[in-house]
């Protein structure tokens, strides 16, 4: 993409994009669809964790100077570590559980050494949509080989990833981080239409193959937020968001049955108010008893389930696996980056940040992993870049100026 408009940060070293990418990898996860080629879980484990290790070494190779910059959002993951220990230490979730300590350790390890570089630019966006249009690649490329194994009936057609295992969910998801991303760094003339219309396009059909109602209304709402961040300052957001408003009342009137099709996805009425089933899993874990300890530090990180059902909520899952104590800094988590945003002034950088926490928000009540190192901790992290405060510029020294010399005889004359 294009930055004509947006100076980027000169200093930032080519490898911090390849941690950043490497972070991505980690976080896709080793569980989903059926795949062309059958990849077992153990080796789909091997490649997520050995991606972790090498961004760590990579980022540790850059940064050997352990210099960091200060940042409440790290410094919370920090904290974080410790009801997941604690609660992961009774070993009731199984060894498995001090194994996700130490991957997220290592996770929040790799964001403190990569803290140095984030001065509130969009570096770590352009990063953030280069690597995650290189995981739709893999999508797109997946459904022209193998349209059947790509929307397989198992998942009711919905698209799913048949390289790697990936889920409709995460599709979509990715799919709409990365078109809000794009949408505010066209209205902000962070890039040129063609380079973004290269990412939105396909990025808008695997989202409606995906018929993903969270992503989908995260991405409304998220952008809806971001944009209206600009209207005060920003011609061309004003722009957008009158067509925009057009197009939607338009396509309301024009097209609801269709529309009202996409969205149910073929389920009932009832099934659908249940949010697909994910109510009755709520419903009993919050019901099941627990101790006091249990209730402050949780039961210890695990594959974000109940009974064998996945909880499909971050709040629940965190108040599961790390008690009320998790609950509470992830929270924190939100309100802080949330706050921070709404005192900056408005810009591009404010815009994204903005767009990127409310779909975290939004998409938390339906989606699990803002406990454990996941796409919407790295989300998080982009935010938290942006957010930054530049750093001060060094003054460069004052070159001292020679002593003339003067001769001892013209000394003595101007004594005389």
């Amino acid at each position: 993409m294009s930055a004509d408009h947006i100076p980027e940060a000169d200093h930032t070293p080519k490898t911090v994009g390849a941690v950043w990418g490497l972070l991505v990898l980690n976080t896709l996860g080793s569980a989903g669809a059926k795949t062309i080629v059958p990849l077992p879980r153990s080796l789909i484990q091997m490649v997520t964790m050995g991606a972790l290790g090498a961004a760590f070494a990579l980022a540790l190779a850059v940064n050997l100077r352990l210099r960091v910059r200060p940042s409440a959002y790290v410094f919370l993951l920090t904290l974080l570590l410790v009801p997941s220990v604690i609660s992961s230490a009774g070993l009731e979730s199984g060894f498995g559980a001090l194994f996700r300590c130490a991957r997220l350790a290592l996770f929040i390890g790799t964001l403190w050494l990569l803290s140095r570089w984030w001065d509130g630019g969009v570096t770590f966006v352009r990063h953030h949509i280069r690597m995650y249009f290189a995981v739709l690649g893999s999508v797109a490329v997946g459904l022209a080989v193998s349209p059947g194994a790509a929307l397989p009936e198992l998942y009711g057609g919905r698209l799913v990833g048949a390289l790697w295992p990936l889920t409709p969910p995460q599709i979509g998801q990715y799919a709409a981080v990365i078109i809000g991303l794009t949408v505010l760094l066209v209205l902000g003339r962070g890039t040129d239409r063609g380079s973004a219309a290269v990412v939105l396009v396909p990025s808008l059909v695997l989202l409606a193959l995906t018929h993903t109602r969270t992503a989908t209304l995260g991405l409304l709402i998220g952008l809806t937020l971001a944009i209206g961040s600009l209207v005060l300052t920003s011609a061309a957001a004003r722009r957008f968001l009158a067509w925009a408003v057009l197009c939607a009342v338009v396509a309301a009137v024009g097209f609801a049955s269709a529309l009202r099709s996409w969205f149910l996805r073929g389920q009932s009425q009832e099934h659908f108010t249940s949010l697909t089933g994910r109510e009755k899993v709520w419903d009993a874990l919050l019901a099941a008893p627990r101790t006091t300890s249990e209730q402050l530090f949780g039961m210890g990180l695990g594959d974000k389930s109940y009974g064998g059902l996945p909880i499909d909520n971050s709040w629940l899952a965190v108040y599961h696996e790390q008690g009320l104590t998790g609950a509470a800094l992830v929270a924190a988590i939100i309100v802080v980056l949330a706050g921070v945003a709404l005192l900056r002034p408005p810009s591009l950088s404010r815009a994204c940040a903005i767009f990127l926490i409310s779909y975290c928000a939004i998409a938390s009540y339906t989606e699990a992993g803002l406990g454990d190192a996941s796409p919407y901790l790295l989300h998080l992290a982009v935010a938290a870049s942006l957010l930054a405060a530049p750093g001060a510029a060094t003054p460069l020294p004052t070159p001292e100026t020679p002593r003339r010399r003067v001769p001892r005889r013209a000394r003595r004359s101007e004594m005389t």
